[in-house]
């Protein structure tokens, strides 16, 4: 019997790790894409991305060249690299343009739009210089939500066969854009306008959604949430295609993320049936921070945008009822500058029971996950959430809002069983009662307290299942 054909998925996508990763949509592509290659003999899936100055220099001289084109863009003719490189078990295609992607950031620029329509346009490149022809190609967000778009009005004639996967993973971003850069810009004719018109701008996201073959989104919960209040006024849209939306979970890299062998904690590794590592890095992490050691204060961290949509607002509410109780407040993100300062002036206020770093470091996000004993979370939307899962997986218990992919995932101990603390006001009250909560278990029933430790870090929060699910979805579009 002749072995069954192996289908072959791609995953467009403007960030992924282990290369370039500015949020959870980079972990995400880069851990799905890994999982299902190892799990999945069935499909052959692959990834491409731009080829970003940040990892040129490291990855460039393990690539393989496969050729160059020009890429048009209305009336420009670009030029398009197309790199190769197979690392751990997935074959990446880099596309190759030092004026779009030899920047010092990934996102935030003037010509972003411009940006992201010749990545989308390349996709095609790729495919043609390759060879390779996906049957499913998966795009992420809005900036790649070109490629369903481009693939109904410019490529259907070559590549109609190809279905299309678009996963929203934050409805906040949409890819507006002002109408008179339809044909300048994105190279789209008037007849096809409607297509990505609404609400008096172009909107990619809205594009991607009416054009794509099925639509996902990263938790079951905020899938509902966007067909109602949490859509950032897409709600129409969604619902009118809610017959092709699934809410799939993400999951967590927990190889990576795994306080038994995680490199980063030296010495200090730790499992749930050993929590003398997670003590001691508790210890190491008031020394960074000079904050008092103090084993049996409870330390809450934050690791976080500074922006109010991720409950920040709250926070800033509610810290000076905090800090009157026994614990100690540690904060790593960055974000709005209003955030930032407040914070820094209650560190400088409150040197024994605050210390702030306004950075996006992943080694001292690390530290804290291992050290610190509560995490906060009181977002007022969340489409997902890494930091919950990864937090559980170190033994620092959640403090959550009930919105999103954080009530997927964190269930109330309170109930009887759990791996958190759940609130469902968006109020400081609400978080404040949950935190007093949480520090009475901590104080007055330690040895509860450690059974929800070690059931916390005993959840399964790996991909596996999560991409179970996406298989049986690109499977459901085969012809």
């Amino acid at each position: 019997m002749p072995r069954k054909k192996k289908m072959k998925i791609l995953n467009a996508v403007s960030e992924v790790v282990p290369f370039l990763a500015t949020g959870g949509m980079g972990q995400v592509s880069g851990a799905l894409s890994s999982t299902l290659a190892e799990t999945d003999k069935s499909l052959d899936v692959r990834v491409v991305a731009p080829l970003y100055a940040k990892f040129r220099d490291k990855y460039e001289p393990q690539m393989k060249f496969l050729g160059a084109t020009e890429v048009t863009l209305a009336w420009r003719s670009l030029y398009c690299g197309v790199y190769e490189l197979s690392h751990e078990g997935v074959t990446y295609y880099f596309i190759d343009n030092r004026r779009y992607f030899d920047r010092e950031n990934a996102y935030g620029y003037v010509d972003d739009g411009e940006r992201f329509a010749f990545f989308c346009k390349a996709v095609f490149a790729m495919i043609e210089i390759s060879k390779w022809v996906p049957d499913v190609i998966h795009a992420h967000d809005w900036q790649s939500a070109l490629v369903p778009i481009y693939l109904k009005t410019h490529f259907y004639e070559k590549y109609g066969a190809i279905r299309t996967v678009f996963t929203i993973h934050n409805m906040e971003y949409q890819g507006q854009m002002p109408g008179y850069i339809l044909h300048d810009i994105f190279d789209l004719c008037e007849d096809t306008k409607a297509i990505v018109w609404y609400d008096n701008c172009i909107n990619l996201m809205k594009g991607a959604i009416v054009c794509c073959d099925k639509l996902t989104t990263v938790s079951p919960s905020y899938a509902e949430e966007i067909q109602s209040t949490g859509g950032y006024g897409l709600e129409p849209i969604i619902r009118e295609n809610a017959y092709k939306l699934s809410g799939i979970i993400n999951g967590i890299d927990t190889i990576t993320y795994n306080p038994e062998t995680d490199p980063l904690l030296g010495k200090n590794t730790y499992t749930s049936e050993n929590l003398k590592g997670k003590a001691a890095n508790k210890r190491k992490l008031q020394k960074f921070f000079n904050l008092p050691v103090a084993p049996r204060k409870m330390l809450i961290c934050i690791v976080s945008r500074l922006v109010s949509h991720k409950g920040i607002d709250l926070i800033t509410y509610m810290l000076d009822d905090l800090l009157k109780l026994d614990v100690q407040f540690l904060l790593l993100g960055t974000g709005e500058h209003a955030y930032e300062l407040f914070f820094e002036e209650k560190s400088v206020s409150n040197p024994e029971k605050v210390a702030v770093s306004i950075a996006f470091n992943p080694e001292i996000a690390g530290m804290i996950y291992a050290g610190a004993d509560v995490l906060l979370m009181p977002s007022r939307s969340e489409p997902c959430g890494l930091a919950q899962m990864i937090a559980c997986r170190y033994g620092t218990i959640p403090i959550i809002r009930k919105t999103g992919g954080l009530g997927d995932t964190i269930i109330d101990c309170r109930l009887g069983s759990g791996n958190g603390f759940v609130f469902e006001d968006y109020t400081a009250q609400a978080l404040m009662d949950t935190v007093n909560a949480a520090l009475d278990l901590y104080t007055y029933h330690t040895g509860d307290w450690t059974n929800l430790v070690k059931a916390a870090m005993n959840v399964d929060f790996s991909w596996d299942s999560s991409a179970k699910e996406y298989s049986d979805l690109y499977r459901s579009l085969e012809a």
